[in-house]
């Protein structure tokens, strides 16, 4: 007899952010990716320089808004074309280009708090790196998370020493691993990066990444696809040295064997890599999203499998 996967109100057979949304605010809720004009820690040498090797001078933030404008407008510019789908949306600022935490508390607080007084606005999401939270910074996003629906999104990547250091990470697994504690222990949201196909790891190195996180108190992943772009320096190594590159095929095997080890109520805000086609040098199949997406919905349904299947604890409720 097949089960209905818990945490799902369509074909999905994994915890969608839209169905969580949907369950905690009974809303459509819509992401506004803002770009605040951050800097990083690992690029103006406080701890590297460069930043990661992957990461676009964007900070990783393409489809944030517009750096040269303010953040209103920013909003303002996203909100609209919101509203022209679903009128009735609720709002979450996300604070996405660069490292959101990496300024004075003062500076923090005058952009976090414009956001969260517009209308409709719910809830922040702020992505940021384990090692650039201050204690003051602490303080502040533990009495914020008090008032508004607060999630720390903090890049791992990977748990392995050896692809860290290749790419640049400049923080280690244990300084990921005490700052999540450290935010838990304040009630506020984590939500972890991780790549998939970065260079020279191995299937089940990708595995073993998914297998550590599943025993943190983490409340949501974002699944990345890597992918090469122009005028980095990633884009160097390959040229240099180039290294096997996931196809969808073997991207899709990797990312629904990774959805079978993670709990089911963690919740996935991510599946699948979001590159500008402009930008892209490989892989080229990335460029169409949606059909990365079906893949993934078809290969869990060809297996009969779920979010959680391979976990004690899921397999149990299924007898």
């Amino acid at each position: 007899m097949e089960m209905k996967f818990p945490y799902s109100d369509s074909n999905k057979r994994y915890h969608t952010l839209d169905y969580f949304y949907k369950q905690k605010f009974h809303s459509k809720v819509f992401k506004v990716s803002l770009n605040a004009g951050f800097t990083c820690p690992n690029i103006d040498g406080t701890v590297g320089y460069g930043g990661c090797i992957y990461c676009s001078k964007e900070g990783s933030g393409e489809f944030a808004g517009d750096k040269n404008e303010n953040l209103l407008k920013q909003f303002e510019t996203i909100k609209t074309m919101m509203e022209h789908k679903w009128s009735n949306g609720k709002y979450i600022g996300y604070f996405q280009a660069h490292t959101n935490t990496y300024a004075p508390l003062s500076v923090l607080k005058e952009k976090y708090e414009l956001i969260l007084k517009q209308e409709g606005v719910i809830g922040l999401n702020i992505a940021t790196r384990p090692d650039s939270i201050s204690e003051e910074c602490l303080d502040y996003l533990e009495e914020l998370s008090k008032r508004t629906y607060l999630t720390i999104e903090l890049g791992l990547q990977t748990i392995h020493e050896k692809t860290a250091k290749l790419i640049n990470r400049c923080h280690s697994l244990a300084c990921f691993e005490q700052m999540v504690k450290t935010l838990r222990r304040k009630g506020i949201n984590v939500v972890v990066h991780i790549i998939n196909g970065l260079p020279y790891e191995s299937k089940d190195e990708m595995l073993e990444t998914i297998r550590y996180l599943n025993k943190l108190d983490i409340q949501g992943i974002k699944i990345h696809m890597l992918h090469i772009l122009k005028n980095t320096p990633l884009e160097t190594l390959y040229q240099k040295r180039p290294f096997p590159v996931l196809s969808k095929e073997e991207y899709v095997q990797i990312t629904c064997d990774q959805l079978e080890l993670l709990r089911p109520e963690i919740v996935i805000h991510r599946i699948t890599g979001d590159p500008k086609v402009e930008d892209l040098v490989e892989p080229h199949w990335l460029i169409k999203k949606f059909g990365v997406l079906n893949e993934i919905d078809k290969e869990m349904a060809r297996r009969n499998s779920y979010q959680g299947e391979k976990l004690d604890c899921f397999s149990e409720t299924k007898r």
